[in-house]
Formats: C-alpha cells, structure tokens, sequence
C-alpha cells in the first residue's frame, strides 16, 4: 500500500512539473501598446511601452526603467511576450519621451515604486513585477527594490553597481575620467535634443561645443570646465565637487540599504566590468543583511567574461572558446523569471552561483561567493632595488622578504600611464576594453613590473585579489595603480584586474588626509576579483604604477582639488618590500580536486 502511495505522488509530482513546462512553453501572439502614460505621485508624466501576449487571463510582469530610449527593449519585449510575460519598457523621467528634469540617481526610487505598482495594476497582470537590465538599468533596480514596493517580487540586475561614488564615479578615490566622460556624453545628446525642440533658435547660438567634439566635455573654457555642462549634465559637476564619501553619495548608495531589499535577485557580473566589484557587493551584501528569508535565501549569482567589455566568444584580444559563446542575456533573464514567477524547475532550482573559469575557459557551478575552499595565499615583492620595466629585477613569491632595497620611479602627470584594455565603457572605437596585450606599458621605467617563475602545474585563482603596499612619496598626495597579469610562454600579458588608491583616500573614503613627504605608508588596493586558471608554463605578474590614464584622471601630486587644479609636479614614488615592509598580493588559490 505505501509503495502504491508513493507512486502515485511520484506520478502527481511528474504530471505538475510537465503542465509548468508545457504553460511555460506555451507562446502567443503579441500586443503592442506604444507611449503609455504613467502619472508619478508628483504629477509628473513618463511614457511606457507595453508588449503582452494578445490572449485571456492574467500574466507576471516583467518591467525595465531606461535612460536609454524604450524603443531598444523592442526585441526582449516580443520575445517575453510570446512566452507569457507581460513587458514593460519605461524612459525615466527627463529621458525621451517622459517628462521631467534628468538627474542620476535622484528620482528612481520613487518613480520605480509608482511604476511597479501601476504595473500591477494593469488588468492584464497577475500582480507579480520582475525587473531587468544592465548597467544604469541595473541602478534603476536596485534603487527601486530599496523602496520596496509591494508588487515588486524580483529584480534581475545585470553588470551594475553597488555605491554610486566608490563603483561608479570614484574608485580607491580616483575620479573613473573615462567611463564619467564618455557615458555623460553620450547621455547628454538626447538631453540637448529636448532643450533644442524648447527653445531652438536662442539655445543653438548659446552653446559653445559643437557636438562633433569628443569627448563632449574635454573642450574647457578658460576656468578649466566646459561651460555647456551645467545645461546638458548638472550632475557630472555635482560629482567633481563630491570626491569625497559624504551625504550626496550615502543618501543613493545601495551598500547603505540592503537591509530594505526584500526580493530575490538574479546579480550578473563580469570579469572585465567596469562595475564588477559592485556587483558582487550586491550578491553578497543582500545575501547576508536582506531584508528578508526571500532576499537573504533567494540570491543567485551569475560571472561572466566581458559584461561593458564586450560578449561572445573573443573579447579584447583573447579567445575564451566555444563555451564563452553560450552566455545569451535574454535567455538568462527569461529562465529567471521561468524559476521565480512559473515554477519551472529549470538550472536555478541547483546551485546558486555559477561562474565562467578562464584558462580553463569552462563554466562551473558553485555553491556560494567567495569560494569556501580557496585558500588565502601571499605573493610577496622582491627585487635588488631595480623593478622598473619588464626588463627589471622585480620578483614574486610565497617567502617573506627578509633585508631587501626598495625600488622607486619617477611619476609625471604629463606623461601618464596609458590605459590598455581593462573594464572600461563605453566608446570601445577610442579606447578598446577587455584583455590586451601590456608589454608595451611593461616597458616604461615608471612601472615596476614583479612575476613568478612559471608555473609547473595548472594553478586556478577565483575570488577576491588584495594589494598590500608599503610605499612613500616626495608628494603630499599621488595614487597607486597595480595590476594583475597573466603571462604566457610566448610572452603574451593578458590583464586580469587592476585597481588604484588615491593616496589621500588611504584610510578613509569620507575624509581626504595629505601624506607627510618621505614617510611610509601601508595602502590597500583593492583590485576586486577573477577567476582563472594560470596553466602550467604561464607566470603571474604584477605591475606596479601611479597612473592608469585616462580610465582614471591623473593626480597632480600637488594635493590641491583635482577638479579645477592645473598646476603638477613629478613625485618619486618608492615601493618597499623587506622584513618591516612585506608588500605581498593576497590571492585566493583554489586547490585541484
């Protein structure tokens, strides 16, 4: 008899999953409803699309809140609506076709709050709202799931950030030059459009910039800023006069807030991003301070290669095989919602993180972020004094320096280390992202350059990378660049992860302090994460610099406010590694199986 009864739920248990699959695999045909308006709790007017299967009953929601124009979410639109989604894609206010003032950050909370709840109040919809999207998309998420609307069931940020000054305007305290640059550029069009259709004829003869000129805002007037910025991107000069941590940046910071996330999350991130440490903060911040057993038990986490630096199989100069070339956004983002909103019992029922392994350029499933089982293991400095370039003495490895002489150079602000590769975004056409080849920066005297021997065995590294600097400066104030590196036989440097600390943020990211000149310092760099196996004849290298430009702005050394000063000076900058200074990389090393 109990066998009998086992059977029988055995085979109720089949025929459930197999009616999910079948509702899940189920398409329709879609209805299109262009420039919805949706009145915010201030009167304001922002304008959605909505696409949703053309057939009785009520469906989930999946939304998007974009700086970006609501027509590029036209493809994922139809494609999820024929799947049983109803999709709404939304311009944020002051983009497009929505009314409002643009600002960064400032008014998604709310405005995602009210856009969540009239969504699920659409006849059509069964009252669950997931949301989507990459890079500021992620943003609009993230601070609409710090709101907590109630219809809100799940968010799916893609490559984003977690603080809005140290992972997306700053980082150790440098100014990202690059991406702030060429992103508000980019942005500041559609912005000069609409002032344009205001008040045409008056507003073309004030502007100063013609728009040919890039970046938009690297022609200054005789103050040293441009004078269209504060019409086309208010913001971009709020973020100049906040270098600091303070309330400007705490009062939209997520990292302040997990604690109000309620919701499960999917959180993409990637190897290469340029808002890669951010999005790991997110998985592991909300899995341990959620506000909730669904946030706290219902995070997922998926690492990819490129994310801003591009996807597919090759990206930069490397070829990270046929199983790179798996990862399709879309799809991810469907069997998401398949698992949270249909029950599908699809590869998010298994293991909650995956990652992809380069080297060994493999997926692998993971039971959590960081790995439990890697061990954290010490890279030690080492050299005759004489690290400088590729040809110097600088080497890496697991013993203790003992009585060593400590290596210096020479860091002109007018003469820079230039950026090669690495997470950038977003105008590949002038600086190209993702890994590059660094032999040629490796040849300056103004980068120390450390490397192992070469392994003898396959050696994976997958986790947090820290860099633990004694140094001193002839300067009140310079940064500190590394570099993390993969060498191969040929000779080949493929980048992995890099960071920088700005000297004066090196105890605290809220309060600058100047340096005494000559005296040493302890600086942490934190060069966020990998995951690679460094296979057997490849070595691992570290280069040591203070300027990575123009992905960072220079430090002039002088100490004055980086946003309007114009006088620099060189600084000697000098490295230590001995006994009393132990300049070590932490690596986590994880053991074969």
């Amino acid at each position: 008899m109990e066998i009998k009864k086992f059977l029988l739920c055995a085979v109720m248990i089949s025929l459930i999953l197999a009616a999910a699959l079948l509702r899940a695999a189920e398409t329709y045909p879609v209805a299109l409803q262009r420039g919805v308006p949706v009145k915010m709790r201030d009167g304001v007017i922002l304008r959605a699309d909505i696409y949703r299967p053309q057939a009785a009953g009520r469906f989930p929601v999946l939304l998007q809140r974009t700086p970006y124009n609501k027509n590029g979410g036209t493809a994922f639109g139809l494609k999820a609506a024929s799947q049983g989604y109803i999709v709404v894609v939304q311009d944020v206010r002051g983009r497009f076709t929505s009314e409002g003032e643009w600002y960064t950050f400032k008014n998604e909370s709310n405005d995602g709050y009210d856009t969540v709840e009239w969504a699920a109040a659409l006849p059509y919809s069964n009252g669950k709202v997931g949301m989507w999207g990459g890079s500021y998309v992620g943003a609009t998420q993230m601070l609409t799931a710090i709101a907590h609307p109630p219809h809100l069931a799940g968010i799916c940020p893609v490559v984003t950030a977690s603080n809005y000054h140290e992972n997306w305007t700053y980082q150790g305290g440098a100014f990202e030059q690059w991406f702030n640059q060429s992103w508000t550029s980019g942005l500041a069009q559609d912005t000069l459009n609409r002032a344009v259709m205001k008040k045409t004829n008056a507003l073309l003869s004030e502007w100063k910039l013609p728009l040919s000129s890039y970046p938009l805002f690297n022609s200054p007037d005789s103050s040293g800023i441009p004078s269209t910025t504060d019409s086309l991107a208010a913001y971009y000069l709020d973020w100049l006069a906040h270098p600091s941590y303070d309330e400007y940046w705490k009062s939209i910071s997520i990292e302040e807030r997990y604690g109000e996330i309620t919701v499960p999350a999917l959180t993409v991130a990637a190897w290469y991003d340029i808002f890669q440490g951010g999005s790991l903060r997110n998985y592991t911040g909300i899995k341990a301070h959620g506000g909730s057993e669904a946030a706290r038990h219902g995070q997922h986490l998926l690492v990819v290669i490129g994310g801003h630096a591009g996807s597919g199989q090759k990206i930069g100069d490397v070829d990270f095989g046929t199983a790179a070339a798996e990862y399709d956004e879309d799809d991810v983002t469907l069997r998401w919602y398949d698992y949270l909103f249909k029950g599908v019992q699809n590869n998010f029922a298994s293991k909650a993180v995956k990652i992809f392994v380069m080297g060994a350029n493999q997926w692998r499933e993971e039971d959590d972020w960081p790995l439990a089982r890697a061990r954290s293991t010490k890279y030690f400095l080492h050299s005759k004094g004489t690290a400088n370039s590729l040809g110097g003495s600088g080497t890496l490895s697991p013993v203790p320096p003992q009585s060593e002489p400590f290596d210096h150079y020479v860091y002109d602000p007018s003469n820079p280390v230039p950026t090669v590769g690495g997470p950038l975004c977003c105008d590949s056409a002038h600086l190209p992202p993702g890994p590059r080849d660094q032999r040629k920066v490796e040849t300056r005297d103004d980068v120390l350059v450390y490397s192992t021997p070469a392994f003898v065995q396959d050696t994976e590294i997958t986790g947090p990378v820290i860099f633990e600097l004694f140094a001193k400066s002839s300067a009140v104030d310079t940064d500190f660049a590394a570099k993390l590196v993969d060498v191969a036989p040929d000779g080949f440097a493929q980048n992995l992860t890099e960071g920088i600390v700005r000297a004066r943020y090196r105890g605290s990211r809220e309060k600058a302090t100047l340096m005494n000149p000559g005296q040493v310092y302890k600086f942490t760099i934190d060069l966020w994460s990998t995951s690679t196996v460094f296979r057997k004849g490849h070595a691992l290298r570290l280069e040591v610099s203070s300027s990575n430009f123009p992905r960072f702005d220079r430090n002039l050394n002088t100490g004055e406010d980086l946003a309007s000063a114009q006088r620099f000076i060189s600084a000697t900058n000098a490295v230590y590694h001995d006994a009393e200074h132990p300049s070590a990389l932490i690596l986590p090393v994880v053991p074969p199986r």
